[in-house]
């Protein structure tokens, strides 16, 4: 078996350590045996979505996303029917903004991909700080950290997870994030894969079985470096919800 991990746009869009999002597939998949590639997609390249199992998209500055707006055009139609066949996706940030129809900041707005139905609004005052979410989804809860000044409406997408401490999608603390499809969007940096090794084996599995056909259950890892950082955020921040 091999996966093959999409990397968009990473000269644009790398803040806050998100690389270690596409490091932390590319090393669960190869502590079990099986093989993968990690494919840098560079702004203003052509993107071959029927090779990547994954995409991969991090968080970058206004600047950068007026950089890639023109880019991304480029790539709308493709992109969206790789998200609508079930291509797998993880956006943080400024990429679950573009990902919307547009990102209106305090001096422009910045055309998105469309390829989901949400809008982010900039307000005064970052959004900053250790997040704690519960999700139906995953066992533990999800930990990561946020810092936008935009303020992302969903609709009736379904959230990435409920806040349990933090700011969330529009800073009233109540729903982070989204899940559409095989594809999540999310505020949450941290890296977020390295501390919450579940969501990232939701995102191998779901790749898998698009690529292979067949439900692929993935051979556990003890994980025991990784339960201990996201517990040690539980514990700070959520102290009653500690199980």
């Amino acid at each position: 078996m091999k996966l093959a991990i999409g990397h968009l746009y990473p000269e644009l869009f790398n803040l806050y350590g998100d690389r270690g999002n596409v490091q932390c597939l590319l090393k669960r998949l190869q502590w079990r045996g099986i093989e993968a590639e990690v494919v840098p997609l560079p702004a203003g390249e052509k993107v071959d979505f029927a090779r990547l199992d994954i995409v991969c998209w991090g968080g970058g500055s206004d600047r950068g996303q007026e950089m890639a707006a023109g880019h991304l055009r480029g790539i709308r139609d493709d992109f969206r029917a790789y998200v609508e066949d079930g291509g797998v996706v993880l956006a943080v940030c400024a990429a679950y903004q573009l990902l919307g129809n547009y990102y209106r900041t305090e001096t422009k707005t910045i055309e998105g991909l469309g390829i989901l139905d949400i809008c982010t609004e900039w307000k005064p005052g970052r959004l900053v700080g250790n997040v704690v979410l519960e999700s139906p989804c995953f066992s533990t809860p999800i930990v990561g950290f946020e810092n936008h000044a935009g303020r992302t409406e969903i609709g009736d997408y379904t959230p990435f997870g409920k806040v349990l401490f933090g700011h969330g999608n529009t800073g009233n603390g109540d729903y982070e994030g989204i899940v559409y499809k095989n594809l999540i969007a999310t505020y949450l940096h941290g890296p977020l894969l390295p501390k919450n090794p579940e969501v990232c084996d939701w995102l191998l599995e779901r790749a898998l079985k698009r690529r292979y056909g067949k439900e692929i259950v993935l051979e556990p890892l003890a994980d025991v470096q990784e339960h201990r950082a996201n517990r040690n955020i539980v514990e700070r921040f959520t102290p009653s919800h500690t199980k």
